[in-house]
């Protein structure tokens, strides 16, 4: 067993006081290559000339897969415990990728 798993077949991650505020982001850039797919969030606001960058993850093609997945499971989930989310009556999250 690795040094960061729990018996429970966890694992034990550190969550800095920083990163725990988290960041908005309404906006996705989504971009690949044959070896990573790469995330930009990003905040589309009132007043601000053009989306900024809050955060850019870089996956490769299996966790992003896997990434997928999970938010599909999870959006099942939260919708089956607290009710379905309607999606035509907001803004959308817009997502803009580029292959």
């Amino acid at each position: 067993m690795n040094e960061n798993q729990k018996p429970n077949g966890g694992i034990d991650i550190e969550l800095d006081a920083e990163v725990a505020k988290g960041q908005y982001a309404n906006l996705a850039i989504i971009s690949h290559s044959p070896a990573e797919f790469i995330v930009d969030f990003a905040a589309m606001l009132p007043g601000l000339r053009k989306p900024v960058v809050c955060s850019r993850i870089i996956l490769t093609p299996e966790h992003a897969k896997r990434l997928m997945l999970s938010l599909q499971e999870n959006v099942a989930r939260y919708e089956q415990n607290i009710g379905k989310i309607d999606i035509s009556q907001h803004a959308p999250f817009k997502v803009m990728g580029d292959a």
